[in-house]
């Protein structure tokens, strides 16, 4: 049987505990947000930690956390399951390039998802604040240095997979 949260993946009394009680809120708010603007029902992927590299062909959405959690969750996506993501949102209207259009409408997933998040953490009693979304569309452009990241994919039948990683100091 899979682990269905990273509670039930990393042993307690470890850093990375502490951080995993920080992902549910991300996976669950995603499991919500994708469900009802893009009427997709996300599964759980493997659980995992892995080196975060910003590779050509993916769409990244970059969102900064200040207050009780410092870091940024970062949600990557292949540009091909972006569009189709996309293209749910638009209510099915096919989208076949990455406009400006479509790079504002997955940032918005990205912080719909986020500030979804936010809220919940507070009713835990942690407090965050979220940044804009920075969308990263190619490794060059990323600036961005490999990291380990507590890491979860969502998998969007029809669709592909959306990974959600978290990366908190």
């Amino acid at each position: 049987m899979r682990p269905t949260n990273l509670r039930d993946f990393v042993a307690k009394g470890t850093d990375l505990f502490m951080k995993a009680e920080y992902i549910n809120p991300f996976l669950e708010s995603a499991r919500i947000v994708i469900e009802q603007v893009a009427n997709i029902r996300p599964s759980t992927g493997q659980l995992g930690i892995k080196d975060v590299k910003f590779v050509e062909k993916f769409i990244w959405i970059q969102i900064g956390m200040t207050g009780q959690m410092q870091g940024d969750i970062v949600f990557g996506l292949h540009e091909d399951v972006a569009l189709k993501v996309v293209s749910a949102m638009m209510g099915g209207y096919v989208i076949t390039e990455m406009d400006e259009m479509s790079k504002s409408a997955i940032s918005e997933l990205g912080n719909m998802i986020s500030g979804n998040a936010s809220t919940m953490l507070f009713n835990q009693g942690v407090r965050v604040d979220i940044t804009p979304p920075k969308l990263l569309h190619s490794a060059t452009s990323a600036g961005f240095l490999p990291k380990k990241a507590l890491t979860i994919p969502l998998i969007m039948e029809g669709i592909g997979e959306l990974d959600i990683q978290v990366l908190i100091v």
